[in-house]
């Protein structure tokens, strides 16, 4: 093929009604019913059915834990709306590094882009593909950990074939998030009926005195809050594909409406129907919840539920890098990542080049000794772009009012959310010093690296063509050229 130049380097990405015209951009195929699986096969991860206990072990109390299961789900549900507003004001791919770069500028969207790049994209699909690992390969090993090797081999071995499916078609891709989104509730639906089905017998020695023995002080409550908080994450993921969806001033919100409650909903009774079968003592001192609640309940067939928990990881994954390979591809467009990061598959019309770089980094920490070491400091990254996105949507209402705003919140609503957010930072920082300055003194790299190597215009010639051969071979290896306007697009 040949290659591909524009008279500007920044993609701009358009609906795809004229693809026979020469257009080469995403296609808008993602619907609400996708949308929705990809929100819930997100959030609904690993934490419901391995270690739902981080609000218990702090609050020390049953009912207590509940009231901080459902503050927590409308924490993240009010944080939900707001990204509902600025999703349908600025409807455009890249969520929350596009309304930052709106509200403040170039270096504060590359510090949001860099920490997704660094911190919680790669890292948490390697933490997500070693758990997937250890929950498949468990029933083969029953009494014993899970070999080193293995886990790592078959880690791997899902990575790539969630981001092969990625690169080769988006459908696919998210007909395989609806999929494992419906297996993943289907196994909660299962741990339900049947936590239900013990409590109809009478077993309710949990849920008695339930407030008893509560601790409410503000370092509990502010750690618990922060388990929670972690818990529901991963709603903010489809702003990140708005320019693949369907109509999505009408399908983004709706979108992110019905998965908050159905997963706030389903949390809230998965609690239940553990506490139904298995006493808090025995939930706090258990190394996996629904795997314990699966060997007392499901008797020859216990072997299945670590199969269903590796399936759900697998989703979070597939969800993960179908998201966040978009924020990537919209950034190198902007300057802040290298420029074949930004191009597209001519055939099959997917950002190749960022779903690959997601693959080598992920890869790169898979085989990392200081993995979770590594996962801890997503705490700190993750409240941080928080803390930016909230105040730039207050910022922008000040800053340009007149922006047509199909969902306008009142906007006490983000300052709250905002000062909350900045309130989790300090408590990451006085929890995790070490992560937190690790992770603090990787961003501050990222800027560096940002003033030498993007805001450098004049650098040497001979530099210049060395990064433009890199470029042009990544090019011919994929197969990609820049999304553009047709009558931007020149061939040789």
């Amino acid at each position: 093929m040949g290659l591909c130049k524009r008279k500007d380097s920044q993609p701009e990405i358009k609906d795809p009604a004229a693809m026979g015209d020469g257009k080469v951009v995403l296609k808008k195929q993602i619907n609400l019913f996708q949308g929705v699986a990809i929100i819930v096969g997100i959030i609904v991860g690993s934490g419901i059915f391995v270690s739902p206990v981080g609000i218990l072990q702090n609050v020390r109390s049953v009912g207590m834990s509940f009231v901080l299961w459902v503050i927590c789900g409308i924490y993240n549900a009010l944080g939900a709306v707001c990204y509902a507003e600025l999703g349908t004001m600025i409807p455009q791919g890249g969520g929350e590094y596009i309304y930052i770069r709106r509200a403040f500028g170039d270096i504060a969207s590359f510090v949001c882009l860099w920490i997704d790049f660094v911190l919680i994209c790669p890292v948490g699909i390697a933490a997500m593909g070693l758990m997937f690992s250890v929950y498949l390969l468990k029933p083969i090993y029953p009494d014993c950990d899970v070999p080193e090797l293995p886990q790592r081999l078959l880690g791997g071995l899902i990575t790539c074939l969630l981001i092969a499916v990625n690169c080769v078609n988006v459908k696919w891709a998210t007909k395989v998030q609806v999929v494992i989104t419906i297996s993943k509730l289907v196994a909660l639906a299962t741990i339900i009926i049947i936590g239900f089905y013990f409590i109809a017998k009478g077993e309710t020695e949990s849920f008695q005195d339930s407030f008893a023995d509560s601790d409410t002080s503000a370092g509990a409550i502010a750690l618990s809050f922060y388990s929670g908080f972690w818990a529901y994450s991963g709603w903010s993921y489809l702003n990140f594909l708005v320019d693949e969806m369907v109509n999505p001033v009408r399908n983004l919100p709706l979108a992110i409406f019905i998965s908050m409650t159905l997963v706030i909903c389903v949390y809230l009774l998965a609690n239940v129907a553990y506490l139904g079968v298995l006493s808090p003592l025995q939930m706090l001192s258990s190394p996996a919840v629904a795997v314990t609640f699966a060997d007392q309940t499901l008797g020859p067939l216990k072997w299945v539920m670590p199969i269903l928990i590796a399936i759900s990881v697998s989703g979070t994954m597939n969800g993960t890098a179908l998201s966040m390979s978009r924020l990537f591809f919209i950034g190198a467009g902007n300057g802040h990542l290298p420029q074949f990061v930004s191009m597209i598959n001519y055939k099959r019309l997917t950002p190749m080049p960022s779903l690959l770089t997601i693959l080598v980094l992920t890869l790169i920490f898979q085989n990392s000794g200081d993995i979770f070491y590594l996962i801890e400091m997503e705490g700190f990254g993750f409240a941080s772009i928080l803390v930016m996105t909230f105040a730039s949507h207050v910022y922008l209402r000040y800053k340009e009012p007149d922006l047509p705003r199909p969902i306008k919140v009142p906007v006490a609503l983000p300052a709250v959310l905002c000062v909350v957010s900045v309130a989790i930072v300090v408590l990451t920082f006085y929890q995790k010093p070490k992560e937190s300055f690790l992770a603090l003194g990787l961003v501050a790299l990222g800027i560096v690296l940002y003033l030498v190597c993007g805001k450098w215009k004049t650098k040497p010639k001979s530099i210049q063509e060395k990064i433009d051969h890199v470029t042009m071979f990544i090019q011919r290896l994929l197969l990609v050229i820049p999304p553009s306007k047709p009558e931007d697009l020149q061939f040789e």
